[in-house]
């Protein structure tokens, strides 16, 4: 009785003391700078020449540094140095290599010509790879060098050094190595001088050797990419591409140190998960310490990481937002960030709703618990995620999905009136405002174009509708009726859905790779829209791997896709349509196979120009070519909204910037109380238990000492 009695009591004095009950962090990391957050889908590739996806990004962005970055707070989005002196101005050559002035015309120039300047005394990260022995020599190299070896940790004895324009340089050739598969490569083989035939001559090499065997990229040369000195080196690019400043945003374009990639290259360490794409290594704010991406992935502080501060201007309303309070604070302001694979989304939210995740998304299950949405639209906060001082920041993305037309296709296809009536009658038919009360709980704004928010061209008000499918009333932009759409289709030889020539209805179909019960749901939707003008959809479901062949084929009518901004620019979305770019005829990312030749020669004209009055005059041209051929129905520009709680600072929605976490600081002494009185454990259940087993056990404990009274007598 008493061993029963002294453990209940304990139970309840350990409840009200020390960490929260469920608290899933170890005691020690209470009161630190540490950011906790979860990821959902484990990163494929974290190797810069290989990793393209937003989910591989959280953490490259992190630990790379290419030599530009945006400005974190000004908007529009702006280039800012990295670990370069200044953003390069590119000069231009003729063919003869004859300098030309910057107003130029495109057809004169040849090259455009970057030069770029390291800031010194930037050192990577702690790493075996740079450890040295007494001579000078790499520690860690040879036959045996990952013998006995399982984790990073097994190679106790680290070094550094100093960043490089070797480094920069050696990187930009492994985006052309065969064994990599760049996504980029392909592109940049077309505007980098000489990275094709780079890629011919290590291609030729690597057939050579054995697959494992280690490619020296300094032995083979890249003539579009010259050493100046220890801090400087140019890229010659063929023709002006103005775009290519964005590209040097990008982890593509970070550096690699040769003597890491040899360190990975030995044998015996790939087996072992021991390389570039699973323990990356740099010159950034973090590095990853901890990689097990079906659990848990850590980035902790480089310890090496240059003085960059917090900015100190941004954009109006910043300050009263409290976004310049760190101005000129050294980076990065937490010193960990763990993230935690959750595979569901109800223990995810449930562990931000008690304070152990910082931040979190809003799925659909959460979304009426967490916003509400008045009578006009607005959107904000529920009372108790106000109550609890959570923060939601919303933004338009920089991205763009809708549903294309195969344009080589006899009926959807070509732009003969007949055809194009049809593709107007179905943009006007699926109620684009509906899909997204219905399926994405009022998070996006339909799209009038290929550009969304945030993008040069990009218009609000009359000037930016679809005219084909909207009228300006009221000050606001109302879809164009169903009648109109019937009479359209009408036009197009189909009276009430049927061909006026055969009388056959008319089918259309749907190529997807769909098939959940969510997926249903949204089809059914869909087939009724389609039915509103008695078209027939059927849709076809099918793998990814044979979706893909049919795109590359043409073996589609209609599909679904979407496009991320790789960078702030309109020749990042009206590519998508340009007629070079053909699936079937090129292999290129115009899925549609649009071709249109006046529609390709404004592109030409516009791809190349500097962001001025000249330049949104052709792309309102080229808008308004678009919404006339409708190769596309556009669809939406999805918004993300995001939660943080109360002690997570400095958070600004970014769409184009991966590096974001260096700015981000925690309030731990806010959090920490805050998860104590969250998560505060309900003790009367444990002490009625209490009570009652002692209220059970006091009677047996009485007649226990009744008979022994007795037996002593």
């Amino acid at each position: 009785m008493r061993i029963l009695c002294f453990g209940l009591l304990a139970a309840c004095l350990l409840t009200a003391c020390g960490q929260a009950w469920n608290d899933p962090y170890p005691a020690q990391e209470a009161g630190r700078d540490i950011l906790y957050t979860a990821f959902t889908e484990r990163p494929k590739h974290l190797d810069p020449a290989q990793s393209y996806t937003e989910d591989e990004a959280t953490f490259t962005g992190q630990i790379y540094e290419p030599p530009l970055q945006y400005h974190y707070l000004r908007r529009p989005y702006t280039l800012v140095p990295a670990t370069v002196e200044a953003v390069p101005v590119p000069h231009y050559v003729d063919a003869a290599g004859k300098a030309l002035p910057a107003d130029a015309p495109v057809e004169r120039i040849a090259e455009s010509i970057y030069e770029l300047r390291l800031k010194p005394g930037i050192r990577y990260q702690p790493h075996p790879a740079f450890a040295l022995d007494a001579s000078g020599q790499p520690l860690y190299f040879g036959p045996t060098a990952a013998v006995d070896r399982q984790r990073m940790a097994d190679f106790p004895e680290t070094g550094t050094r100093e960043l490089t324009a070797d480094d920069y340089i050696y990187q930009i050739k492994r985006l052309a190595h065969p064994r990599l598969h760049s996504p980029i490569y392909g592109m940049m083989a077309e505007k980098i001088v000489g990275l094709k035939a780079l890629g011919q001559a290590l291609a030729e090499a690597a057939k050579q050797v054995p697959k494992e065997t280690w490619l020296d990229l300094d032995a083979f040369p890249l003539p579009g990419v010259e050493r100046v000195d220890r801090y400087t080196w140019r890229i010659r690019i063929q023709g002006k591409y103005p775009q290519f400043a964005y590209w040097l945003a990008m982890p593509f374009f970070a550096p690699v140190p040769r003597e890491v990639e040899r360190f990975y290259a030995q044998p015996g360490m790939a087996e072992k998960n021991l390389t570039l794409d699973w323990w990356p290594v740099g010159t950034g704010p973090f590095m990853l310490t901890e990689n097990d991406p079906n659990r848990r992935m850590v980035l902790t502080r480089n310890p090496n990481f240059h003085g960059e501060t917090y900015p100190c201007e941004g954009e109006p309303g910043d300050a009263e937002a409290g976004l310049l309070a760190d101005c000129g604070k050294p980076l990065p302001l937490i010193e960990q960030a763990v993230f935690t694979r959750e595979k569901e989304s109800i223990p995810y939210w449930n562990k931000f709703l008690q304070g152990y995740y910082d931040a979190s998304g809003i799925s659909s299950d959460s979304f009426d618990q967490a916003v509400r949405i008045d009578v006009g639209g607005g959107v904000g906060l529920s009372d108790a995620m106000q109550a609890r001082g959570i923060r939601l920041l919303t933004s338009v993305k920089s991205s763009t999905f809708y549903m294309g037309f195969n344009m080589l296709d006899p009926v959807v296809g070509g732009l003969s009136p007949r055809s194009t009536k049809l593709r107007q009658a179905i943009s006007i038919a699926i109620d684009q405002e509906e899909f997204i009360s219905i399926f994405q709980n009022g998070r996006g704004i339909p799209a009038q174009s290929p550009l969304p928010p945030g993008i040069f061209g990009y218009e609000n008000g009359a000037e930016g509708i679809n005219p084909v499918v909207y009228d300006w009333v009221d000050g606001q932009p109302r879809r164009k009726s169903v009648e109109v759409a019937r009479r359209l289709l009408a036009e197009a030889g189909y009276p009430n859905g049927r061909d006026d020539k055969t009388g056959e209805p008319l089918v259309v179909y749907l190529d997807t790779t769909g098939g959940g019960s969510g997926d249903k749901a949204r089809f059914d939707w869909l087939t009724r829209q389609f039915a509103k003008i008695d078209i027939q959809l059927v849709v076809r479901s099918t793998d990814f791997n044979r979706f893909q062949d049919k795109l590359k084929k043409g073996n589609t009518q209609l599909y679904y896709l979407g496009w991320n901004a790789d960078y702030p620019d309109p020749e990042n979305f009206f590519f998508l349509l340009h007629g070079a770019e053909s699936r079937v005829a090129q292999g290129g990312e115009n899925t549609s196979n649009y071709v249109n030749p006046a529609f390709d020669r404004l592109f030409i004209r516009m791809k190349n120009m500097d962001n001025t009055p000249e330049r949104l005059a052709l792309v309102r041209e080229m808008n308004r070519i678009l919404q006339h051929d409708a190769p596309w129905v556009f669809g939406l520009h999805p918004k993300s909204y995001t939660l943080g709680h109360r002690w997570l600072k400095n958070r600004k929605p970014n769409d184009v910037g991966n590096n974001i976490l260096k700015y981000q600081r925690i309030d731990s002494v806010d959090r920490r109380a805050a998860r104590a009185d969250w998560n505060a454990p309900v003790r009367w259940p444990m002490l009625a238990v209490l009570l009652l087993g002692v209220g059970g056990l006091v009677p047996a404990w009485l007649a226990y000492r009744r008979r022994e009274r007795r037996a002593a007598r």
